[in-house]
């Protein structure tokens, strides 16, 4: 892209602006993270950054957001992670600051832009302050760890609408696969959708496994932060916190953040007021014995490993979120079906290419909601700079995850649950109603704006 001028820092952070120059130039292949969109601004008008979270998944984001802006701290709750991203050359190239609590990095007035990727319990609370602080968000999913907090961070959103906020599904912006099965279904070319089968694997099982003593290196303390304290297990930490529902969803929120999105974005009802009416959860296994919705072991991973969980919206259409079906998503409707996940899209449509004709350019445009294609955090800082809102926006995530949650909160329960979307609230079951939130442990409370 270029322009007459290089614009200042204040015109390229300022958010909702008018002014953008024409885009030149074709597509880029997806997942094309490092192409290096405005990253060739003077050193001192590039976005300044700070990375929160650089284990495995946080190094390999900070790399991507490198090709933007300067990262100028790194933060994490583990020593070595922080140390490590802030030696990398492609990261902090021994000159960033390295933190171990979070808000001392909010309080630089020099951060224009912050990428949370830490376990999934802390995401909403410290975007929240971000937004707060005025800073521009890039959060890994899943969002948020329950419903109450998909509230929370929308609102927060809604509140600093100048402030960009981008999800980490990347699956969005893989055009040859998923925007082409979103423009399938959502042009009818399928015809009228009966069932979608969204296959995203089931958790692994574990345990028990021993308490043994934290590592010097780890602020364990931090580490837990909201969720209720617990002795220091190895795998209840880092990578694997996945598997716990004190942390994550497993894979309800795991995979279904990115394949659910998808399913209910081809399906036009990843708007607010939208979503399923009825989740039938009697098909689930946990590897722990469960009571009330909790699980009764502490040692052992307690996230679903089985399942297959009926999701019913008002229009007839079914979505089963399966850990038996092949990973991926199957859409059914009167006229064919196709198979989409990220090493191939298949089915007679695309064998006889049915949408040839009727997947365009401007429909992806389109699908960007209005700005050109290109990798998934270019388009992230191409909103900083232009305002609108990013492919992967709060909003839309903010649906999926709702079904992911209910996903979960039935499976916990082994029955079915009743939803209702305009209001966003569980109907009729006091006990489901209570897992939609969880009270933080003190000093880790959660702000409301």
């Amino acid at each position: 892209m270029a322009t007459s001028r290089q614009p200042s820092r204040r015109q390229f952070l300022r958010t909702g602006s008018a002014g953008a120059a024409a885009v030149t130039g074709g597509f880029v292949p997806a997942f094309a993270w490092n192409t290096r969109a405005f990253a060739n601004l003077a050193a001192n008008d590039r976005p300044r950054i700070a990375c929160i979270g650089t284990g495995s998944m946080g190094t390999g984001d900070a790399h991507q957001h490198a090709g933007f802006g300067d990262i100028l701290a790194v933060c994490d709750v583990d020593d070595r992670h922080a140390e490590r991203a802030r030696q990398d050359e492609r990261i902090g190239k021994g000159k960033a600051d390295a933190y171990r609590d979070y808000r001392r990095v909010l309080e630089r007035p020099d951060i224009d832009v912050v990428s949370i990727v830490t376990p999934d319990h802390w995401h909403v609370k410290i975007a929240i302050e971000a937004l707060q602080a005025g800073k521009h968000v890039f959060c890994q999913k899943p969002l948020s760890l329950t419903l109450e907090e998909n509230r929370l961070v929308r609102a927060a959103a809604e509140k600093f609408p100048k402030l960009q906020f981008l999800i980490g599904t990347q699956q969005r912006s893989d055009k040859d696969r998923f925007l082409r099965a979103v423009n399938m279904v959502r042009k009818g070319l399928l015809g009228d959708i009966r069932t979608v089968t969204v296959g995203i694997n089931g958790s692994p099982t574990g345990g028990p496994f021993p308490v043994v003593d934290v590592p010097q290196e780890l602020d364990w303390e931090m580490w837990q932060g909201q969720a209720p304290a617990q002795a220091f297990r190895e795998k209840r930490c880092h990578y694997e916190f996945r598997w716990w529902y004190e942390y994550s969803g497993g894979k309800f929120t795991d995979w279904g953040a990115h394949h659910v999105d998808i399913a209910q974005w081809a399906l036009g009802v990843d708007e607010r007021g939208k979503g399923p009416v009825r989740i039938d959860g009697t098909d689930a296994k946990h590897p722990v014995p469960f009571k009330d919705g909790y699980p009764t072991a502490d040692d052992s991973y307690n996230t679903s490993h089985e399942f297959a969980i009926k999701c019913f919206f008002p229009d007839g259409v079914e979505m089963i979120v399966d850990s038996r079906s092949d990973n991926g998503i199957l859409f059914e409707g009167t006229k064919g079906r196709i198979f989409v996940n990220r090493e191939k899209i298949t089915g007679k449509p695309i064998e006889e290419g049915w949408d040839k004709d009727q997947f365009t350019d401007a429909d992806v445009v389109a699908l960007y909601k209005g700005k050109p294609y290109e990798g998934h955090k270019q388009n992230f800082y191409r909103c900083i700079r232009e305002g609108g809102l990013p492919v992967s926006d709060l909003f839309s995530h903010v649906i999926a995850m709702n079904t992911c949650h209910l996903t979960a909160i039935a499976a916990r329960l082994g029955r079915a649950i009743r939803w209702d979307p305009r209001t966003e609230t569980i109907v009729g079951d006091e006990q489901a109603a209570a897992l939609a939130k969880r009270t933080p442990r003190a000093g880790y409370e959660i702000p409301r704006v």
